[in-house]
């Protein structure tokens, strides 16, 4: 279970199936047109090891809540970006609620069918090799050069919510356009000392100020669960102040 410490008023919020409301306490829902994106860090803010197989599940140290939260993220997606060597790392990955989290996997499912989401989602790869299958993908598998363009397609297919697990220079790219509307965050209780950051690939302070504003805070064990929202803010700038008393709530809970 996620231990809600800290949440606004005024958040998107769906009707989760029961099982998925008990671990995700609080609210959860996503705006109808969004770019969301899901990260896990360690404390000092690596994201990746290179040259690491399996370096995100390394970073996370294990997090079955991790996995969980990627889970819920997924289930609510019309399309998956994803950079070449995430595919690459894990070729037989189908992407979807389910493969992130078996355990409760009908309730994903039920969820997802609420929001009218009948196929599994479209994965966007990012490569500037066009040589990329993936048996497990089959037609859902789409192979582009430019996570801004590819951001575009999608939209242009009529995707509305947009899941980002590319990597910190996908990140950085799509923030450069301002596209981001939502980050998702995990901080694990590691340090990892070296390894690639939350952004790569382009230069925002001093120069350029790009901030967020918290939309939530979770916890299970030693790991944060962090929202916030970037770019187009729906409701949670508004609801910073007036969330106040349901923060105080939730602390005392």
């Amino acid at each position: 279970m996620l231990e809600l410490l800290y949440e606004p008023d005024g958040l998107p919020s769906f009707a989760l199936p029961a099982a998925l409301a008990r671990m995700y306490t609080g609210t959860f829902g996503l705006a109808d047109d969004c770019l969301y994106v899901n990260f896990v860090e360690t404390i000092d803010g690596v994201v990746a090891l290179p040259g690491v197989p399996r370096s995100n599940r390394i970073v996370s140290d294990e997090s079955e809540a991790d996995l969980f939260v990627m889970a819920l993220l997924r289930a609510c997606a019309d399309a998956i970006v994803v950079g070449s060597h995430t595919l690459l790392a894990s070729p037989r990955n189908r992407w979807t609620a389910e493969a992130a989290y078996a355990r409760l996997a009908g309730d994903l499912v039920a969820l997802r069918r609420s929001l009218g989401l009948e196929r599994d989602p479209d994965v966007v790869v990012l490569t500037r090799s066009r040589e990329i299958e993936s048996e497990a993908l089959g037609d859902r598998l789409l192979v582009r050069d430019d996570a801004v363009a590819a951001v575009a397609e999608l939209r242009a297919r009529g995707c509305r919510r947009i899941l980002c697990e590319g990597g910190p220079t996908v990140f950085g790219a799509l923030l450069a356009e301002t596209l981001v509307d939502e980050l998702f965050v995990t901080v694990s209780p590691l340090l990892a000392g070296s390894g690639l950051t939350l952004v790569e690939g382009v230069a925002l302070l001093p120069e350029r100020r790009v901030a967020g504003t918290l939309a939530g805070v979770r916890r299970s064990g030693s790991h944060l669960f962090l929202r916030y929202a970037l770019g187009r803010r729906p409701d949670a700038s508004a609801a910073a102040t007036a969330g106040s008393s349901s923060a105080s709530r939730a602390l005392r809970t």
